[in-house]
């Protein structure tokens, strides 16, 4: 029997979704998740790949907030590899490739294991309102919910429209129907509405691809995983993915059909991401160059579907095959499903609140595309947030709201409902002005306390979080304190190319030095026994806090003083256009975005330091 009123209801059951259902379930809400397919609940509707540049970092800061995004990813890994390993830790990203059946399968098993979710099969048509007041939610077959608050985590489905070539057709996905009559209403409510467009690559069979043509990429010798927690362990049995590279034939090809590009002619007006761009995209705006690089990566352990990354195209079927088969290794190849891109609608979040709650109709949160983001990973965190101050508000809590200097999730909340997003918004690590602060090895260190007092994340986790702190503590006063002598060291100083020591030194300043580590110090020094009392996690974590301490504590001081701002509070409604010293530009965005703080409104652009310094003397 369904709940008479829940407290949320989560419609959709993608990756904003399970999370927001997940967040907002083990806090202690009741649930409805409403799917229109209970078969595609954690779907990965494009790449099969978790993680990669920012987003690897956005995994590890839901895991230690108490999402399930990285123990779902590492229960279905077939590779890992640490991407940007040749640069600094503030770049270092972790991905990983996964099964594709298994990661939807795992995301069911564990949201079916939490009693507080109920779970419909059903599109949802329309909000329930009672006046301005929203109670719940109406599908397409008249069926009613009660619920205090609705997260729409509708991904591409409003409105959706699939091409391919000249062709077009209903749909939010291939194979799957369309969501229509929410945007209409929340139209009629006075929200802004806008379309955007994502594309996907066809899939291959791989038993009709010749390998021998192609350069393997393996996973990493040593694999890590997402998760901090012990639940999960390093994948063993990597599968690997191999490179391929499109050439001058394929793109005379491709070119022939440009006129029947539902992009070219017009027939797609929308806007596209920039930083994923389909091949034929590619092939007109990179015109010097003559080949684009190809990952042929697997769909999972038990399949021979591959999914073609880099190859993303809404070009006729005719097209794409004859291009594929003047590709290295795959001449003979044969699809399982063609190329295709699809439109759907997008409200700019600038209409959201920090909470990720609409302005214009309380208790009614947005997560995911339908916020203009693009990545499982954007919408994950997205979900989670949305999940968590549904929860808090029903329960009359304070908003839960991570700031730029918190992580990456605070970065991309902050960027969308300052900015807005006119292009599907992707994170990259370029974005975060605090990246020596917010890095991948640090995430659970620096949210896990956060996630356990919401009651998200669990007494274990976190109390190994303060272990790992206190060791980290520990090796770091033992180097501080611990000298050696030239003789121990000089002869390994030599083979990493760095000056040697004239008189005994501490081992914390030879452990600053590029290319000095650890492990080889401790060997050098007969100081094995004390270091395997310890992990690698936190020697590295220790290694890292000494070589980067100088910029850290540089960053930490700019982030503390920028912070101030976000603590002198704005009160709601504030009338703006009452303050006529203010420009008119940043009256009218100020107006609009109603921001709560005056850190807040110093990010939105098009609002001057000098209008912040003018808001600073009215409010006091």
């Amino acid at each position: 029997m369904h709940s008479s009123v829940y407290d949320v209801i989560v419609v959709g059951g993608g990756h904003a979704g399970c999370e927001a259902a997940h967040a907002a379930a083990a806090m202690g809400s009741s649930v409805l998740l409403v799917t229109m397919n209970l078969q595609t609940i954690g779907q990965m509707s494009c790449n099969p790949a978790m993680g990669g540049i920012a987003k690897g970092q956005i995994i590890r800061e839901i895991d230690a907030l108490g999402g399930k995004s990285a123990v779902v990813s590492d229960l279905s890994t077939i590779q890992f590899r640490m991407l940007n390993r040749s640069k600094g830790p503030a770049m270092w990203s972790p991905r990983t490739q996964n099964d594709r059946t298994q990661f939807a399968l795992t995301w069911r098993e564990i949201l079916e294991k939490n009693p507080n979710i109920d779970f419909w099969q059903g599109t949802v048509a329309s909000l329930l309102m009672k006046g301005k007041q929203l109670t719940g939610i109406r599908t397409d077959t008249g069926i009613a919910f009660q619920s205090r608050s609705v997260v729409l985590t509708n991904g591409t489905f409003l409105n959706g429209l699939m091409h391919i070539g000249l062709k077009h057709f209903s749909g939010g996905r291939s194979g799957e129907g369309v969501s229509m009559g929410i945007t209409e209403q929340l139209d009629s409510l006075g929200f802004e509405t806008g379309r955007m467009k994502t594309g996907t690559p066809p899939r291959l069979d791989g038993r009709t691809i010749d390998y021998s043509k192609t350069v393997e990429q393996k996973g990493d010798d040593l694999p890590n995983k997402f998760s901090f927690s012990s639940e999960t362990q390093p994948v063993k049995n990597q599968k690997s993915c191999f490179i391929t590279y499109t050439n001058p034939k394929v793109h005379d090809i491709l070119k022939e059909y440009f006129d029947e590009s539902p992009m070219f002619s017009g027939k797609i007006q929308s806007t596209g991401p920039r930083y994923c761009p389909s091949i034929e995209d590619k092939i007109e705006r990179f015109a010097q160059r003559d080949r684009h690089q190809l990952f042929i990566e697997p769909e999972g352990r038990s399949t021979v579907e591959i999914y073609l990354n880099g190859f993303s195209t809404s070009l006729p079927y005719e097209a794409q095959i004859k291009a594929l088969h003047q590709i290295e290794g795959l001449e003979k190849v044969k699809l399982f499903r063609a190329g295709y891109a699809v439109e759907y609608d997008y409200f700019p979040p600038t209409q959201l609140k920090p909470t990720l709650e609409t302005k214009a109709v309380e208790n009614l949160y947005f997560a995911g595309q339908i916020n203009g983001t693009t990545g499982y990973e954007e919408a994950a965190c997205q979900g989670l947030m949305a999940g968590i101050n549904a929860h808090n508000k029903n329960k009359n809590l304070s908003p839960f709201i991570l700031t730029r200097k918190d992580g990456y999730i605070g970065v991309l909340i902050d960027d969308l409902v300052n900015k807005g997003t006119k292009e599907p918004y992707r994170m990259f690590t370029s974005r975060a002005e605090y990246r020596i602060l917010l890095r991948q090895d640090n995430a659970d260190m620096r949210l896990a306390e956060l996630g356990f007092q919401l009651g998200l994340q669990s007494e274990t986790y976190f109390n190994s979080v303060q272990e790992k702190k206190k060791q980290v503590q520990e090796v770091i006063g033992f180097l501080k304190k611990q000298s050696v002598s030239p003789d121990q060291v000089n002869g390994y100083l030599e083979t990493t190319q760095q000056a040697p020591i004239k008189q005994k030194c501490k081992l914390l300043h030879l452990v600053k030095r590029p290319n000095v580590f650890i492990n080889d110090l401790a060997k050098e020094s007969n100081l094995n026994e004390w270091l395997q009392q310890y992990t690698q996690e936190v020697l590295e974590q220790s290694e890292i806090q000494i070589k980067y301490s100088d910029y850290i504590e540089k960053e930490r001081s700019i982030a503390d003083k920028l912070s101030n701002l976000d603590k002198l509070k704005i009160y709601q409604n504030f009338d703006y256009d009452s303050v006529k010293a203010l420009s008119s530009e940043a009256r009218e965005k100020l107006q609009r975005i109603q921001p709560v703080s005056l850190g807040q409104a110093s990010r939105i652009s098009g609002v001057a330091p000098s209008d912040i310094t003018i808001l600073m003397a009215y409010l006091k």
